[in-house]
């Protein structure tokens, strides 16, 4: 493993535990918030799912979401941003989502 997959695996890994933590926090109450093995599943009332993993060949997070559909973030400038929309940052958007869908507004 080079250092820059090493250092990708670790900032990957703590932005998926820290925004794990975050959520159960925030909305453990109204979703189920499970962090096994690096992927996080976020599953809300009616079984609408979000997923978030690392894809490590790539040195991507990728969201799976049941409003937007799929999106690969890249670590650019100290924030995962869209691979395909710049604008689009990843706790930003799943906030905004989350946001919409349940009616509480989430740090991410």
């Amino acid at each position: 493993m080079t250092k820059d997959d090493s250092d990708f695996s670790a900032r990957a890994d703590a932005t998926i535990e820290r925004m794990a933590d975050s959520l159960d926090e925030s909305l453990g109450d109204r979703i189920d918030v499970d962090l096994q093995g690096g992927i996080l599943t976020l599953t809300l009332p009616g079984r609408a799912q979000y997923l978030i993993n690392k894809h490590a060949p790539n040195r991507e997070l990728w969201l799976s979401s049941p409003v937007s559909g799929g999106w690969h973030f890249a670590w650019d400038d100290g924030a995962w941003v869209s691979t395909r929309e710049p604008r689009a940052v990843l706790g930003e958007l799943l906030a905004d989502e989350l946001e919409a869908g349940l009616g509480v507004r989430v740090a991410l």
